[in-house]
């Protein structure tokens, strides 16, 4: 018989919304999203990247992605404040930016001022000009 898949990534929100992926469905996903990062991002192995995510299953999915493609990973609190926001972007020469569409406005207002980045990926269903949507590559 066909043993059944096992479970490594189980999240539930405060809705009881639920997404399970298999240790098989994670390893496919996070492939597809280091791709993602490699080919539409256009980031090599060594780049940085800043993530300001809430808690969603995409949070741990760019995790994963990151390190299958040699990327590192600045992870950011949903709390940061544009200022913030630009300072990471400074001090690590992050050449992408990763977050959702509610965090996306904070970091338009500093655009001008991020001399480095050169892709900004969007999780979710929303979708914003300029912004590259993770589901859609995915």
């Amino acid at each position: 018989g066909k043993k059944a898949a096992n479970l490594a990534f189980w999240w539930v929100n405060d809705e009881g919304e639920e997404v399970k992926w298999s240790f098989e469905e994670l390893g496919s996903l996070s492939r597809k999203a280091a791709n993602v990062l490699s080919e539409a991002c256009g980031l090599q192995r060594g780049d940085r990247v800043v993530a300001v995510l809430p808690r969603v299953p995409e949070w741990w999915l760019v995790n994963v992605a990151c390190m299958r493609a040699g990327i590192v990973l600045i992870p950011g609190t949903s709390q940061l404040t544009a200022k913030d926001i630009l300072y990471r972007l400074q001090a690590s020469k992050a050449k992408c930016f990763i977050t959702d569409d509610t965090l996306a406005p904070a970091l338009e207002s500093v655009l001008p001022e991020s001399q480095f980045l050169k892709s900004k990926l969007i999780v979710g269903r929303g979708s914003r000009a300029g912004w590259l949507n993770l589901k859609e590559l995915l």
